[in-house]
């Protein structure tokens, strides 16, 4: 939070307070109590005359009397303007916030552009479908747009709502059922469309980042290509879907092990979507996180720490507290920390990010699959072998559910629990391990992949032992 002072935070439900700080203050002190927890005393202040944020004095009503309670509505948007130190050891703190009105200008210019991004050409039950997809909200979001598909004969909407379903699996991780949906949707944009049109452009984006999550990685960067050359021809040159596109061939090269060519794109994209969205927009926590990424891949961890905070403030501030993208950020500031051999550091973060992923993610998604390989590796360096080998046995289970099985995560899996048998002494363990781990990196990966390298080095390291 002290990242963020000046900028917004909201309540996710009603919000109970008290006019009374003395009651708060004990509310707030109790905290400290338990040593993994801070106490946090919110002073608000509320201008009746410029909030336009329902909220009422229910002291009349409440079931603690002399309270002097006051309930804030839903969702209601404060600006932080100061954030002070109160307790004696450092684990109490008072935020000072002001209740912000609808013409508070960060506040209009973030709604209105998501209320535009989400709801453009949308009405009634497509507006919610794509606002609970936005949300997380993915098993919901699923069942409007099944409904909305046996419902409509207009070709339109069918390639519409077809592309919507692929966007829902894509993001649970069922990337076979996302390509299938996807196809069916540009198969009927082909037939009604220019060959220029940015919705075909849309396709061949999101139909390259399936590509791109189950490891095909040259038929991803060609749809990630052909998307940008749609987009260049009828897009201005500022436009955000050329910053994706822009971004998505950075993920492409970065996978690739071609980080100059990533970090290249992901900066145009960063530099497009300064341009042309609202300060915290999560696009642009996407651009710095992406840039950390590659900064990580090259070894440059402060570089790679800076950008992965900055994406986690945003995400902050524009996500639900248990959306996935947050997770992908504690997991990543996590991965820093853990090659900066701050272990203690790095097991916090990943435990953040699986706590996250475990109420908003399949059992069977590969992100939560990532999370256990994470944590695996950080018992493995403390040299707590057998919880290593609980979390990477989790971890190979998930992805062989879930991925291709030539996906190259698959082959990171089986190397890694070779490396845990080779750091137990059980080489004949380790080798069948390593033999599988290379034999998938073959298939997946250019023979000149720094992993793929470092893979069979490991099988002739134990075949000699």
């Amino acid at each position: 939070m002290m990242k963020i002072k000046g900028g917004l935070i909201s309540f996710n439900n009603f919000l109970s307070t008290s006019k009374d700080r003395d009651i708060s203050y004990i509310l707030a002190d109790s905290n400290q109590v338990n040593p993994d927890l801070v106490g946090i005393l919110f002073a608000m202040k509320v201008d009746p005359s410029q909030s336009t944020s329902p909220f009422a004095s229910i002291a009349d009503i409440s079931k603690f009397q002399g309270e002097e309670e006051v309930l804030f509505s839903m969702h209601s948007v404060f600006r932080i303007q100061d954030i002070k130190q109160t307790g004696e050891n450092n684990r109490l703190y008072e935020v000072n916030l002001t209740l912000t009105a609808d013409n508070d200008p960060e506040l209009s210019k973030l709604t209105d552009y998501i209320r535009q991004e989400s709801s453009l050409d949308e009405e009634g039950w497509f507006r919610l479908g794509s606002v609970l997809f936005k949300m997380g909200q993915f098993d919901k979001a699923e069942d409007i747009y099944q409904v909305l598909l046996d419902q409509t004969k207009d070709n339109k909407d069918k390639a519409d709502i077809y592309h919507q379903l692929g966007s829902i699996k894509d993001d649970q991780g069922k990337y076979q059922e996302a390509l299938a949906f996807y196809e069916e949707s540009l198969t009927i944009k082909q037939k009604t469309l220019p060959p220029n049109h940015p919705s075909l452009a849309t396709s061949y984006n999101d139909i390259g980042l399936v590509q791109n999550n189950m490891g095909n990685y040259p038929e991803s960067l060609s749809s990630h290509e052909k998307a940008l050359e749609i987009r260049q021809q009828s897009l201005p040159s500022n436009h955000p879907d050329l910053a994706k596109s822009h971004n998505n061939i950075g993920l492409v090269n970065d996978s690739m092990g071609n980080y100059p060519d990533a970090l290249l794109s992901h900066e145009i994209a960063l530099e497009i979507r300064q341009q042309s969205l609202p300060l915290h927009h999560p696009h642009l926590a996407s651009s710095y996180n992406n840039i950390g990424n590659v900064h990580y891949n090259i070894g440059n961890y402060p570089k790679a720490l800076s950008s992965h905070e900055k994406a986690l403030e945003i995400r902050q501030q524009s996500l639900p507290p248990n959306h996935p993208d947050l997770a992908s950020s504690y997991n990543n500031i996590g991965a820093v920390y853990y090659n900066m051999g701050n272990y203690s550091k790095a097991l916090s973060y990943y435990e953040k990010a699986l706590e996250i992923q475990q109420q908003s993610l399949p059992l069977n998604h590969p992100d939560l699959a990532m999370s256990y390989n994470n944590i695996g590796e950080v018992y493995a360096k403390m040299g707590n072998y057998p919880k290593a080998l609980s979390y990477y046995e989790k971890d190979l289970e998930i992805n062989k559910q879930s991925l291709p099985p030539n996906h190259p995560d698959l082959a990171y899996s089986y190397n890694n629990i070779g490396e845990v048998h080779n750091s137990m002494g059980s080489y004949s363990k380790a080798c069948p391990f390593y033999e599988r781990a290379i034999q998938i990196g073959e298939q997946s990966l250019p023979s000149n992949h720094p992993n793929l390298q470092k893979w069979i080095k490991n099988l002739e390291h134990v075949k000699n032992k």
